[in-house]
């Protein structure tokens, strides 16, 4: 599976022979630059171009052409060689600024021809020459990372940027230019280009459409600890461009349903030139409103992952960059003399301010947009998605279909921890949910008494199970508790009174084997009707709604037969409609040893305090999660649960 990057993201390079492939809008030089440990160049032979194509390893494209494919054997770089680079140059009187075309696109491939990382390079204006990505030495293996890093000034100032002497970039600058062979196509003007705006929430030209993008994965990957990688983006080379107008037209934002898609929405009010779009309540493709909504959120949360990850990588790179002219202000005998060495080092640290700064403004402004969104979007989310505060619970009633999605609670990141992000995942639940109520996670949980943290889990599983409840038909969602020694009864209070459950709460070792036979029972007969092609062919006692089984202080209760037949449950249960969430300690349950492993690592997991445990699938920034729970002394569990019981009474035969 191709490795999407980001700027600043890098991905490990597992083969020696490696394609390098470069689709852009418009026609460009490809080259290929060779530079030392701390990314200078040497001299003579540190660039390979039309005119000199060759270097130890591989050979650089020998025309500009708007796709370039080259191979390089990585066993055969130079052993001085540590940093190769994959250079993109637009030609004298084409485009003016990678900004005016079609974003590019770089990826390493495999000799089988498999992508193993793919970078798309974004967020361009003015630059006319820009590091594409480098494939790097690290402890004696290859990497590839995104870097995105342009030029206003062009390939003479990436030269001179990398360590040669202004004359002599200036003079190479001009020879790769000038041997460059001309193509049809390669005088386009700017007129006749499509425009990408700078910015990765900026879709692409009507008048060059993008291939479809993957659905991104809808369970966030859980991880006991966060990914690692260190994403984002440098600025834009030595420029500073005007903010561009932020689209919420996101490329992900698409339409998940295979049904014809809906009209056009009506056309938004003329703005005023530069004004940012306003936002709008599912502005996102989908065939219904909740799955606009929906799509939108998932937009929202991509756009906060990305525009946090450029952020950092600049930062990172600003800090790169002034630990490498300290450096040579320091290795300079003459800024040691006079007192130069100091104004060295003041003009380093002004300029990693500056970088930082421009980063700063780029990331204040898309999080201000993003929080002009949320601000809009939080209370149009259906129930099902809404928080418990939100008004849309006020006047809720059981409805006629199942959800599209479920909130579990809320993401954001430290950057801006009051921009939460709902974090949701598609229903039916396509892996279990794990609760965890032990002291080993974050410092929140070690920061509270283990009584307290225990029943927070359990009215953080409770509150689900309302959620679900509520927002399933009637007779179309069953829940089972097992609560093997009682300790969760204040918690279960709500759901035993309103008489929703579909059995009291198994308690004791008969208890637990009883539900389990049941449930165990249940998927077995389903699976058998489903193969047979009879699915209505079932037994009149088997429950065909979706069931819900809450598993409370597990391992009490269980022995080996009870622990065989849940880590079945969950393994098979979820394809037929029957779902676990289990509260519980995973070092108590340790003592099971590697037994439960595969159970651990197939459920989702969850805390019933803030924690960073769970990581996104683009950038892999660590997500602080934080549960979503009633309002203290609110009624909103007990007036939704009489809602439920209301609705089983009027639609019983």
């Amino acid at each position: 599976m191709t490795a999407e990057l980001v700027r600043g993201q890098n991905h490990p390079v597992s083969q020696s022979r490696v394609e390098i492939r470069v689709s852009a809008g418009t026609p460009v030089l490809a080259l290929a630059s060779l530079a030392d440990e701390q990314g200078r160049f040497t001299g003579n032979g540190t660039l390979a171009h039309p005119g000199a194509r060759s270097f130890p390893g591989g050979e650089a494209p020998g025309e500009l052409a708007e796709r370039h494919t080259f191979t390089v054997d990585l066993d055969a770089v130079a052993a001085d060689v540590h940093r190769l680079g994959v250079l993109l140059v637009l030609p004298p009187g084409g485009p003016v600024r990678f900004g005016a075309v079609p974003a590019s696109y770089v990826a390493v491939a495999d000799p089988d021809g498999a992508e193993l990382a793919g970078y798309t390079l974004t967020g361009l204006d003015a630059e006319t020459a820009v590091v594409a990505l480098e494939l790097y030495r690290r402890q004696g293996a290859w990497k590839v990372r995104a870097v995105g890093q342009g030029y206003a000034d062009g390939l003479r100032a990436l030269l001179a940027d990398g360590g040669l002497p202004a004359p002599a970039a200036a003079e190479l600058a001009a020879a790769v230019l000038g041997t460059t062979p001309r193509t049809a196509g390669a005088d386009a003007t700017l007129a006749a280009m499509p425009t990408l705006v700078g910015d990765l929430r900026a879709p692409q030209s009507p008048a060059q459409p993008p291939a479809p993008a993957p659905e991104p994965p809808d369970p966030l990957p859980v991880s006991g600890h966060p990914y690692a990688g260190t994403p984002g983006p440098a600025p834009g080379g030595d420029t500073a461009g005007s903010p561009p107008t932020i689209s919420y037209a996101h490329p992900r934002r698409r339409r998940t349903s295979a049904e014809p898609p809906e009209p056009a929405p009506r056309p938004a009010a003329p703005q005023e030139p530069g004004e940012h779009l306003r936002p709008v309540a599912g502005d996102a493709s989908g065939w219904s409103m909740d799955e606009r909504l929906y799509n939108q959120v998932w937009g929202m949360f991509e756009d906060l992952a990305r525009t946090v990850a450029a952020y950092r990588g600049a930062v990172e790179f600003a800090d790169s960059r002034m630990d490498r002219e300290l450096d040579e202000a320091l290795s300079d005998p003459r800024h040691r003399l006079g007192g130069s060495g100091n104004a060295a080092r003041d003009t380093a640290r002004a300029r990693r301010e500056e970088l930082v700064a421009q980063a700063q403004a780029v990331l204040d402004r898309d999080l201000a947009q993003l929080i002009a969104e949320s601000e809009v979007v939080e209370p149009a989310l259906p129930a099902a998605y809404a928080r418990w505060d939100n008004p849309v619970w006020h006047g809720h009633r059981t409805p006629e279909e199942s959800p599209l999605a479920l909130r579990l609670g809320d993401l954001h990141l430290p950057e801006r921890p009051d921009l939460r992000i709902p974090m949701l995942t598609r229903v039916p639940l396509e892996r279990g949910l794990w609760i965890d109520n032990g002291r080993t996670g974050s410092e929140a949980a070690m920061a509270m008494d283990t009584d307290r943290l225990r029943r927070a889990a359990m009215d953080m599983a409770v509150a689900l199970a309302v959620r679900l409840l509520a927002a399933h038909p009637a007779d179309r969602f069953s829940v089972h508790v097992i609560d093997a020694a009682g300790a969760g009864s204040a918690s279960l209070a709500p759901l035993v009174r309103a008489g929703v459950l579909a059995g009291p709460p198994a308690a004791g070792a008969a208890g637990v084997t009883e539900t389990l036979a049941r449930l165990t029972r249940r998927v077995d007969l389903v699976q058998m009707a489903l193969r047979a092609g009879a699915p209505e062919d079932l037994p009149p006692d088997v429950d065909t709604a979706d069931q819900l089984l809450i598993v409370h202080d597990f391992p009490h209760g269980f022995d080996d037969r009870a622990v065989t037949q849940l880590r079945y449950l969950a393994d098979e249960g979820a394809a037929v409609g029957v779902h676990l969430l289990m509260v519980a300690d995973r070092d108590e349950a340790s003592a099971y040893g590697p037994l439960l492993d595969p159970l651990w690592r197939s459920l989702m997991r969850l805390s019933p305090v803030p924690d960073n445990h769970l990581a996104d699938p683009w950038v892999h920034h660590a997500w602080t999660f934080e549960p979503d729970l009633p309002p203290q002394g609110s009624r909103v569990l007990d007036q939704a649960l009489e809602r439920v019981a209301e609705a089983r009474r009027t639609t019983r035969p």
